[in-house]
């Protein structure tokens, strides 16, 4: 559809522009593509929203699109389409809303019944009009698909790394990968006391839960895998006469 077929009664309703990008790794570093996601604000005016009637939905920032009940905006803004208080969704893509049909086809149910538009980067739809359902059905349908074969890439490098012995994941406290990168105990002798601590503990109590609140009780603290995958976290109080 195009410009001229929008209703007044549609641009009355508010226009919400969705943004979203997959992990806090692109939040950080493709700022280009968040800065472009924002930019559909100026289309949305172009389309006819004053700008006091467009709300900017990035609350899903850091967040993928293929898990369900995850994303507080994405599932607030299908509430208010229900409501019919929303009269266009703009997203740069389709797979920006929705990597998962269940969730696509739901809101585009909603929108058909509400009037409400859906826009991307390609053009206008209408979901309640045979031809545009069908062209964002496909859309959903190889987002979804596209996903599928994005984790398929994903998992056939990782075997590929393990197969020549190469494949290095993070592991527990209490363990590194040494300069030859084999699997070694930590060294530090705090860190190993706390861990058999834990262990003697649950063979003398029985239960993680009693386990847990001697830990508690006593104020041990347990390390912790930091950020960057080999430090540990600080204060590790373990006194060796209780092991």
């Amino acid at each position: 559809m195009n410009r001229d077929q929008i209703t007044e009664q549609q641009r009355s309703r508010l226009a919400m522009v969705y943004i979203r990008q997959s992990s806090l790794h692109q939040v950080v570093l493709n700022v280009e593509s968040g800065r472009r996601q924002r930019g559909f604000v100026e289309r949305a005016v172009h389309l006819g929203w004053h700008s006091d009637r467009i709300v900017v939905v990035d609350e899903d920032m850091g967040e993928s699109a293929n898990r369900i009940g995850d994303r507080l905006g994405f599932e607030q803004m299908v509430s208010m389409a229900a409501l019919g208080k929303i009269g266009l969704i703009l997203a740069v893509k389709v797979s920006r809303l929705a990597r998962a049909n269940r969730q696509w086809y739901h809101l585009l149910d909603i929108c058909a019944i509400t009037g409400t538009l859906i826009g991307d980067v390609e053009g206008l739809y209408n979901p309640k009009t045979y031809n545009d359902r069908l062209l964002l059905g496909l859309k959903g349908t190889m987002s979804e698909a596209e996903l599928h074969m994005i984790k398929q890439r994903l998992v056939a490098s990782m075997r590929q790394k393990a197969e020549r012995r190469e494949l290095r994941r993070r592991v527990p406290a209490g363990f590194i990968w040494d300069d030859a990168d084999r699997l070694q105990k930590d060294p530090d002798e705090r860190v190993t006391a706390a861990i058999d601590l834990v262990f003697h503990r649950f063979e003398a109590v029985g239960t993680i839960h009693q386990t847990h609140l001697f830990l508690v009780e006593e104020g041990i603290q347990l390390p912790v895998r930091a950020a960057h995958g080999r430090g540990l976290s600080s204060g590790v109080d373990v006194e060796s006469s209780k092991l």
